[in-house]
């Protein structure tokens, strides 16, 4: 599981017993302000899939996570980026990561395969190792930064909204 990795920053940890989803709160700084993530872990396994559903509905981001060394993993991600497009917001940040890529010997899929399908779906990738600490740290700040730019951006368009509905009523 990605998230589980050990990290000098805190973490909290839970696990929901009835569905095994492992749930985790980490507050990291970004652009100097504090933001908290909540961490709902679902570990991709099919049979929590109607579960998990319920989970997408309010989130902003999403990290789909497959094993570099299991191709039905890989295969998977297609099945479950469609149940999120079926099932949460629009806007959600989505970000593709092929996982234990320290296992070279052992690799399936390769990481040109993952960039391919993370190109087909207009979303980020990076090859990650929870076992060896690489690029787990970079992969939750880059989905962080995407989803505040995102909400930054959103607030803008409100208030430019906002103000020229403002300035019409001056200009009655």
């Amino acid at each position: 599981m990605l998230s589980i990795r050990p990290s000098s920053r805190p973490l909290i940890s839970t696990q929901l017993q009835i569905s095994r989803i492992d749930f985790k709160i980490r507050t990291i700084e970004l652009d100097g302000k504090k933001i908290k993530l909540q961490i709902w872990d679902t570990a991709g396994q099919e049979r929590f899939r109607t579960i998990t559903t319920a989970y997408y509905r309010g989130a902003m981001g999403i990290m789909l996570v497959y094993d570099v060394t299991n191709e039905k993993s890989f295969e998977n991600i297609k099945n479950w980026i469609r149940n999120i497009e079926e099932n949460a917001s629009a806007d959600v940040e989505k970000m593709l990561l092929g996982n234990k890529c320290e296992l070279t010997e052992k690799r399936q899929v390769s990481k040109e395969r993952g960039e391919q399908l993370a190109v087909e779906y207009g979303i980020k990738f990076m090859e990650t190792s929870a076992k060896s600490s690489i690029n787990v740290e970079e992969a939750f700040y880059t989905l962080a930064r995407d989803i505040k730019a995102k909400m930054e951006k959103k607030l803008v368009n409100m208030f430019f909204q906002y103000d020229s509905a403002f300035f019409f009523c001056f200009s009655l």
